[in-house]
């Protein structure tokens, strides 16, 4: 390989042409998803807003399941963060709120894997297994939160009614962009939905909280909805 003047070896030229043509199309292909659904989307349109021929997406991808396994790869690192469980009251409630704002801002930047979700994981099962295991790592996070916040004080909860919660915020974070789409008249949503479902999960965990957490959640709560 050919060196640099500092030494070092040289950028392929073409490898560099390579990568960031597949960054384009993993663009473009998740900006359409989100906008018009995954099922709507052809490769044929994907090729066309790029600007390229079908065969140079086929020489990148396959086809579109190829591109939604790289695309639901990319979620799942986004998507992979850990709460910071505090054990004083207004530290641990704001943890909490910060860890569902920022799982819901992921779950909107991959959004149409959620509106298609019944379909495109039971077309692929590698799929079907990652959100599972996704799904397992949320359940157990907002258990070890609960927890910790009975463990301060600032939770009054059995075991059987954490595990029980942690369903609960789960099934709202995984259908709730769909929820609020069918409410909308026009059938869409918009990033302001993102701490309406914030607010949503935190109203399923507030009947738990006690004393100094409980007043704390509802300031937060105020301070959306105002």
């Amino acid at each position: 390989m050919a060196k640099s003047p500092a030494g070092r070896p040289a950028l392929d030229g073409n490898a560099v042409r390579t990568q960031r043509t597949r960054e384009r199309i993993l663009a473009v292909s998740l900006a359409l998803f989100n906008e018009h659904g995954e099922a709507h989307v052809t490769t044929g349109m994907i090729a066309d807003e790029l600007g390229i021929s079908p065969g140079n997406l086929y020489y990148h991808f396959r086809n579109k399941d190829q591109i939604v396994e790289e695309l639901f790869d990319r979620f799942e690192a986004r998507i992979a963060l850990e709460p910071d469980a505090r054990l004083d009251g207004p530290g641990a409630i704001e943890d909490l709120w910060l860890y569902l704002h920022l799982m819901f801002e992921g779950i909107w930047g991959f959004r149409f894997l959620y509106r298609n979700l019944d379909d495109i994981t039971g077309r692929n099962r590698r799929l079907r297994e990652h959100f599972n295991r996704i799904v397992e790592a949320k359940l157990e996070a907002v258990r070890r939160l609960c927890a910790g916040l009975v463990k301060a004080g600032l939770m009054h909860a059995r075991p059987e009614e954490i595990s029980a919660l942690a369903d609960n915020v789960l099934v709202v974070a995984t259908y709730w962009l769909n929820y609020r789409a069918i409410r909308d008249k026009r059938g869409r949503t918009d990033s302001h939905d993102l701490g309406a479902g914030a607010y949503q999960v935190m109203a399923l965990v507030a009947p738990y909280l006690v004393a100094e957490a409980r007043s704390h959640i509802e300031r937060l709560g105020r301070d959306y909805i105002e």
